[in-house]
């Protein structure tokens, strides 16, 4: 069976992943949507990212050491730091932890890692490297926490390449009466990949 790739982030109910101004603050998780992830990350085989996202996630490489991090905080580091990372980046020469840096470009990766045994989602983090893997046709599914808030623009969730992409809704959940999490997945055609 080939792994799924798929594409989750929290998203503000305009569709930015990160505000004009660079920030993401209103996205800090509350706990439920924080114990969600932790489920989802369990999912995960290998996480592709780009620079920027491989930077903000360093912190989890050492967060352990942290005494002032909660049970979900401890659980969360002790499922992230294991998992294996590649890193797109053009600047940064090497990285830490059980990250490595991409030897290509991100098609070639997806379909390196679904070609070698391995088991749970390839999972992509950061919108850039999203749009890249979705204009390939190599994203299998969209995964999102919505948040009630409008930053008004910045990084968007989704490509911005006018292209039309069908997908099915295969999952819902509200948290708090808050967030919403939908999860859609590509409805490939026979002549698709």
């Amino acid at each position: 069976m080939t792994r799924s790739v798929t594409y989750s982030m929290n998203v503000s109910l305009d569709g930015y992943i990160v505000g004009p101004d660079g920030s993401f603050d209103w996205s800090a998780p509350d706990p439920d949507v924080f114990r969600f992830w932790i489920d989802e990350i369990r999912e995960v085989g290998v996480h592709l990212m780009g620079r920027r996202l491989y930077e903000t996630m360093l912190y989890w490489e050492t967060a352990n050491q942290d005494g002032s991090l909660d049970e979900a905080e401890l659980e969360w580091a002790a499922l992230w730091n294991p998992l294996p990372k590649v890193v797109f980046s053009t600047t940064l020469s090497e990285v830490q932890g059980h990250a490595r840096l991409a030897s290509g470009g991100v098609a070639e990766e997806i379909e390196r890692l679904r070609a070698e045994p391995g088991e749970g989602d390839i999972a992509i983090g950061g919108a850039t490297l999203a749009a890249e893997a979705a204009a390939a046709g190599l994203i299998d599914e969209y995964r999102a926490v919505v948040y009630p808030v409008l930053v008004g623009g910045g990084i968007p969730f989704f490509p911005r390449d006018e292209r039309r992409v069908d997908l099915e809704l295969v999952e819902t959940r509200t948290f708090n009466e808050k967030f919403v999490y939908l999860r859609h997945r590509v409805v490939r055609q026979p002549t698709d990949r």
